[in-house]
Parts: structure tokens; sequence; C-alpha cells
């Protein structure tokens, strides 16, 4: 009989990939996090439909916003109005009241909020994120530490092979020609996988 007990664990947070693109995502904020912020979403998906708000704009900001005609900036002060637009807020403001003003908002109106260094506002964090062509890994320490996050990043980023997205391109190929159920094809793609493991780990 199969147990179908829970075990808790240090991080509850469930991970999943978002299509972006399909969302609309409001920024508060103009300064150095903001930036950093919206380089991290225009770096995975360019597509996304952005408004960003602040009252300060930094230059690096409006840069951008010549170069991505997905990216609106309304120079501005916040108010709660800007959320009914939005599907996703990031808060990016250097001010703890404010901050807390506007998870309040989000929350209130149903929208999922992401307050730059305060993960008791967060409904969400942006973990740091390793990519090698079609590979994507997301990193998170349940916002204890996202400087052993960006490390871990490195590390696994250093550690992954260059020729990864051939092997990829390979065994997509190899799986549309497997004939059979799907019990059949992952029982063959696990036994290629696996192959593939051990072939590496004999030449290291």
């Amino acid at each position: 009989m199969m147990d179908n007990k829970i075990s808790a664990s240090g991080n509850n947070l469930f991970p999943l990939f978002l299509k972006l693109e399909n969302f609309r995502l409001l920024i508060i904020g103009g300064g150095n996090v903001a930036l950093e912020k919206l380089i991290a979403v225009l770096s995975n998906s360019p597509q996304t439909l952005i408004q960003l708000i602040s009252l300060e704009i930094s230059d690096e900001i409006r840069q951008l916003a010549e170069h991505y005609t997905t990216l609106t900036i309304v120079q501005k002060e916040y108010q709660p109005s800007d959320l009914d637009n939005a599907d996703i807020i990031i808060a990016a403001v250097n001010n703890i009241e404010t901050a807390t003003r506007i998870s309040k908002d989000a929350r209130q109106k149903n929208k999922l909020i992401n307050v730059a260094d305060k993960p008791e506002l967060c409904d969400f964090y942006l973990g740091s994120i390793v990519q090698k062509g079609s590979l994507k890994i997301a990193i998170s320490t349940n916002g204890k530490s996202p400087t052993i996050a960006k490390r871990l990043k490195e590390f696994i980023a250093d550690i992954l092979p260059d020729e990864l997205e051939t092997v990829l391109e390979h065994i997509q190929q190899y799986r549309n020609t497997i004939k059979g159920d799907m019990a059949e094809k992952v029982k063959q793609l696990n036994a290629l996988t696996k192959e593939l493991v051990y072939k590496k780990k004999s030449t290291e």
C-alpha cells in the first residue's frame, strides 16, 4: 500500500516556470534594484509586457526602454489603481512603508506580488537562473540567502557542458522516433539519459 504521508521540508515553495509573456507585469521603482529585476525579466522572457512606474528613473532603465518596445515607463508616484491593469507585481522601492502598502494593496486585489529584499511581503521570489541553451535551472534558498543562490548558480553553470544544447536536440529527435505508449517512451528515454550520465562519469 502506498504511503501518502507528505514530509515537511525546509522549503515549502512550489517551483514552476511561467510563460510570463502571457501576463502583464508591473514593476514599481526606478533605481538599481528595479534595474536588476527588469534585466532578469528581459533576459528570460523578453516578450513580456512590462510597465515600470516611478518618480525617479535611472538612465540605465531609460536606455533599456529604447531597445525593448514591450517596456513602458511611466514617471509618476505609485497609486493603488496602478495595479488594476497588471497580473504580477514587482515592488523595488527603497522605503519599507511604501513596500508594505504596495504588498497590502496587491493582495487586496488578488495580484501576485514580489517585494525586493522583503521575503515576508512576497507571494513569490525571483530565483537565481542557470541557462545553457534550452536547459534552465532555477535556484531558491527560500529567501534566506541570495548570495548562496548566486554562488550555486556560478558553480552549476561552470560544470554544465557547452555542448548540452546539441545533446538536448538529439534526444528530442530520438524521442520523436520512439514507438509505443508513454510508459515505453519514458523507459527508453530513461535508459538513454542514464547511459549518457554514466559515460560522462567514466571519462572524468
